[in-house]
């Protein structure tokens, strides 16, 4: 009987954590963050990794409190500890860009791995960056396309352009424009405005696709109007080599894309 009590009352427990814990997740949605500061912070300091997790969210941010880098960054350690990814990842990002702690790219890089390793797409693609960079870690082409493909697997976006940049430019891996292409059409219909340009101006000089300049200037007039200052230029300056019905089919093909959500635009 004492051991079927006992049991008994250590799911209690758990199940007083698990409705606090859903009890702070509300009242943050509702935008009481102080009910959800002082949900989070109970269990928090009881060790539950999502609540110093949310805490940083919350520090950082400044919801219910004082924006304070340094104790987000002390939250998010503590979740990390505990192995939490997304804890790891905004540490990582944290000591990359030096806010609340000093500035360790080495540091990030350490928290990205990680979090990386447990599939986290956003550490994956920030370690791919490192990589590139060279910061924080060897400077390695082959490396960041490495982490790159991991986080294109899951539809991450920039890690998509990034990719693409790679093929673009024969860095880590045997250039091919057509594949570089891919990567940024790819990107490009999830709304990022560097892989818009660089997919226009592939299509302005025919490398990895047909030189068209109805949809290099539909490309880049959707990377202008994210003020992508390049791609306004280069748009202007191959509208003064298009006919009026070119131009106007561009500009049609522009607006119409985004509505159809990118389908078929290309």
């Amino acid at each position: 009987m004492k051991r079927m009590w006992l049991t008994v009352l250590i799911l209690g427990v758990g199940m007083s954590w698990a409705d606090r814990f859903e009890d702070g997740v509300d009242a943050y949605g509702r935008g009481d963050y102080a009910t959800a500061l002082k949900s989070f912070q109970l269990l928090a300091e009881q060790g539950n990794a999502k609540a110093q997790h949310n805490l940083g969210v919350m520090h950082a941010k400044g919801e219910g409190v004082t924006p304070d880098h340094a104790a987000a960054a002390n939250w998010y350690r503590l979740a990390a500890e505990q192995g939490d990814a997304e804890a790891q990842t905004k540490l990582g990002v944290l000591y990359n860009g030096g806010q609340g702690v000093k500035l360790d790219y080495a540091e990030a890089a350490r928290w990205y791995r990680s979090a990386a390793a447990q599939g986290h797409a956003q550490a994956q693609y920030n370690l791919g960056v490192l990589h590139a960079e060279g910061q924080g870690v060897g400077q390695d082409y082959a490396e960041a396309a490495k982490w790159y493909r991991l986080a294109v697997a899951q539809r991450h976006a920039l890690a998509q352009s990034n990719l693409g940049v790679l093929y673009d430019r024969g860095q880590g891996v045997r250039r091919d424009y057509a594949e570089a292409a891919k990567w940024y059409r790819l990107a490009a219909a999830q709304d990022i405005a560097v892989a818009q340009y660089n997919l226009g101006m592939l299509y302005v000089v025919g490398q990895g696709v047909a030189q068209e300049y109805v949809r290099a200037h539909a490309w880049l007039n959707l990377a202008s109007a994210h003020g992508h200052g390049e791609a306004m230029k280069h748009r202007d300056l191959i509208a003064k080599q298009m006919t009026p019905q070119q131009i106007a089919e561009a500009q049609k093909l522009a607006r119409d894309c985004p509505l159809r959500k990118f389908k078929g635009c290309d």
